[in-house]
């Protein structure tokens, strides 16, 4: 609420009233920050996704990695990229294997006849979030 300085009396009036009846509840809306893509849900702040409805069990770094390619939509990350965004450090030439493993994973998972999106890859850089 918003009130001008004419209508301070109004508003002192509104709490002495809001003191008197203690049995009035606060009522609250959260604000649990998601992101929606055709079909699925990343719940970022209790770390959830719903794909087609259903949740789906991911590890921390399938997790990880789901969000950084979906927050990065339709843009092509680098094996680098992913590898030092993720695991937060410098590879030791591996990141390929690495990233590809966890990728494979999280496809089995998520990626069916009825999702609308998918983790391309983009040979010899990297992956594509696409959905459509």
């Amino acid at each position: 609420m918003e009130f001008k300085t004419q209508d301070s009396t109004a508003f002192d009036d509104m709490l002495a009233f809001v003191k008197q009846h203690p049995d009035f509840e606060k009522l609250e809306i959260s604000y649990e920050p998601t992101l929606s893509l055709s079909g699925l849900e990343i719940n970022l702040s209790r770390r959830r996704v719903i794909n087609n409805g259903q949740e789906i069990e991911l590890t921390v770094k399938e997790y990880d990695i789901l969000c950084l390619l979906a927050a990065n939509k339709g843009r092509v990350l680098t094996y680098e990229q992913i590898y030092d965004k993720v695991w937060g450090e410098i590879s030791a030439g591996n990141e390929k294997d690495t990233v590809g493993f966890y990728i494979r994973n999280l496809r089995k998972k998520l990626c069916d006849t009825n999702s609308h999106f998918s983790i391309d890859s983009v040979r010899e850089i990297g992956y594509r979030f696409n959905s459509q």
